[in-house]
């Protein structure tokens, strides 16, 4: 399972790593492990909220509690159909991996 730095988060979504920090404070669910130096590292999933996060404020112009709502309300529907989200989150974890291989060169 793919596994990111918050570094690499912010290459990947676009979003600062201060704003990441508060979005873990206010969106249930979404909580990054700590390796043992207590560096944060983001999952996949963790990468999906992120994305959904950022989609639904600045594009949707949602309030952050509102995007919160909204994210608590999408993960009740997921689970209506978990091979259709299985296989999203695989294709986005492939297509992260590409970025980061086209960065390197």
């Amino acid at each position: 399972m793919a596994q990111y730095s918050i570094g690499q988060v912010e290459k990947i979504t676009g979003i600062k790593p201060h704003v990441l920090r508060y979005w873990e404070e206010v969106v249930p669910g979404f909580s990054p492990r700590k390796d043992f130096s207590g560096r944060r590292v983001y999952s996949q999933k963790d990468v999906e909220i992120i994305l959904r996060m950022k989609y639904l404020i600045y594009t949707r112009k949602f309030t952050i509690e509102g995007a919160r709502n909204q994210i608590v309300q999408d993960a009740k529907s997921v689970e209506n159909s978990p091979d259709a989200v299985m296989e999203i989150r695989k294709i986005r974890a492939d297509l992260s991996e590409l970025f980061f291989e086209l960065q390197k060169r």
